[in-house]
């Protein structure tokens, strides 16, 4: 699945990078984050979700933490997300 990952600046969102889940449904990197608000864009429709074609999460970044995990759990009508370690 192609996932997009933007940086809030001012009122709008700026690209930072994009990457291709792997075979455990995970993006390597996107590089280091400074402090700020985020938003990953999953193209579920890709995945043949028509429901929910696109799904935008928005999380805050803290530098303290240098490691950040996402998951995006979806089903054909529905979809969760969390925190993850």
């Amino acid at each position: 699945m192609r996932v997009h990952l933007s940086k809030s600046v001012g009122d709008s969102w700026e690209p930072v990078g994009e990457g291709i889940t792997d075979g455990d449904g995970r993006v390597g990197e996107f590089g280091g984050l400074a402090s700020g608000r985020y938003r990953l864009g999953f193209e579920t429709g890709e995945w043949g979700n028509d429901f929910y074609p696109f799904i935008h999460i928005v999380f805050a970044v803290d530098e303290s933490r240098d490691h950040y995990h996402i998951p995006l759990l979806l089903s054909p009508f529905g979809y969760t997300t969390y925190r993850g370690s």
